[in-house]
């Protein structure tokens, strides 16, 4: 009898049993968000700025996960890049996995796909303010291990409007993934940071 899984409801020992993803530890697997980052202007740190000062201003009460698409990760993309050719984005994109030995299926909707015909680039995951970045992360590796191209890496990127952590997965043989460190609004230049990866994903995608 076939299982069917919602991707939202899926953990990360699910993954390693279910299609053989496995954590690397090896420091050189994911460079990408850390070497090479290009550098942002003057104006572009001012809106990374008004972004934090205007998050801060509206968590004196709960956001909900629209807010921090419209606060936070909407700035990001569009000074990313992502919203000019020869990038695309989608959103509520459905999707399907099914295990090697067609026991189990996972199905979920990516909240957000940026991609870059014919390859995706990055799928994003974005939770309200009150959830940790830890909820996201098996959800988002779902989606990623959904991509239709087994050849190039795949990036994903969650956040929680004030948290944000980058993922790389290969499906090259065994699938493997593994995580940036998370960045954050609290310490002084993280956004710059976030910012600067966002960037240098795409150009490694393009590239």
């Amino acid at each position: 009898m076939v299982q069917t899984i919602q991707a939202k409801d899926i953990n990360l020992a699910q993954l390693s049993e279910t299609f053989g993803l496995q954590r690397t530890e090896n420091e050189q697997f994911f460079r990408d968000w850390q070497d090479n980052l290009p550098e942002l202007s003057d104006s572009e740190k001012q809106v990374l700025d008004e972004v934090k000062r205007e998050y801060f201003h509206l968590s004196q009460y709960e956001i909900l996960e629209p807010v921090v698409k419209m606060v936070v990760l909407s700035p990001l993309l569009k000074l990313a890049g992502f919203y000019r050719p020869p990038f695309y984005i989608a959103a509520e994109k459905g999707i399907e996995i099914l295990s090697e030995d067609e026991g189990t299926i996972v199905r979920g909707l990516i909240e957000i796909l940026v991609f870059h015909p014919p390859f995706w680039v990055i799928t994003i995951e974005a939770k309200r303010a009150q959830y940790s970045l830890e909820a996201a992360i098996p959800q988002v590796l779902a989606y990623m291990l959904s991509c239709p191209d087994s050849g190039k890496p795949v990036f994903g990127f969650v956040t929680n409007g004030r948290e944000f952590q980058f993922l790389k997965l290969t499906k090259q043989g065994q699938p493997k993934y593994a995580l940036s460190y998370t960045l954050s609004l609290n310490r002084a230049d993280d956004l710059y940071m976030v910012l600067r990866a966002l960037k240098r994903l795409g150009q490694t995608v393009i590239q």
